[in-house]
């Protein structure tokens, strides 16, 4: 009975892990899609450039958490296949890690309301200040977007918050469960 329930909780966390993974690969997706429009539009591809005008800061934080994402649910499978006890430990921290991340950046979201103007830094700092601006956007789909947010920032607020809450406590509590009930033999 025992092991007929730690191979069910090893391949629920699997397959969490598999849902994770999946937004990570999007989110690496997302980001040479818009290496690529960055191409299109600029006539060059946005790493190596000279150009201090306009950094894309997001091409590069967008590429860095899907690669994060991805890597992490990577070690989560391997943690959830041995079910060994160092593994889950650090798999649970990555998580841990990922969690706090995504809380500070929804504290300001949510207790910041002019969070877009606030990504631009002042002169005095040791930044420029376009660094850190949002990109003009020709096409207007980001202001779309922020219309859209804006409209509808409870809708927004609460379904993100569900999606962190749902992901971090499932990870979190089946690799606990793993590791302390069931722990490997040797």
């Amino acid at each position: 009975m025992a092991s007929v329930m730690r191979s069910c909780i090893q391949s629920i966390l699997k397959l969490v892990n598999c849902l994770i993974g999946m937004v990570g690969i999007a989110m690496v997706l997302y980001s040479i899609w818009l290496i690529r429009v960055w191409e299109r539009e600029m006539g060059g591809f946005p790493f190596f450039e000279d150009d201090d005008d306009v950094t894309p800061w997001f091409i590069y934080t967008f590429l860095g958490l899907g690669v994060t994402l991805s890597v992490i649910t990577c070690f989560g499978h391997i943690a959830a296949e041995t079910a060994n006890g160092c593994c889950l430990y650090l798999y649970m921290l990555f998580i841990f890690l990922l969690l706090m991340l995504e809380a500070g950046v929804t504290a300001d979201v949510f207790l910041n309301r002019d969070w877009e103007e606030a990504c631009s830094l002042t002169k005095n700092s040791l930044f420029d200040s376009h660094l850190m601006d949002f990109p003009k956007d020709p096409s207007g789909s980001f202001d779309q977007f922020k219309g859209f947010v804006r409209s509808n920032f409870e809708l927004c607020k609460w379904t993100g918050l569900s999606l962190v809450s749902v992901q971090v406590s499932l990870s979190l509590s089946l690799s606990l469960s793993l590791s302390l009930i069931f722990p490997a033999s040797h």
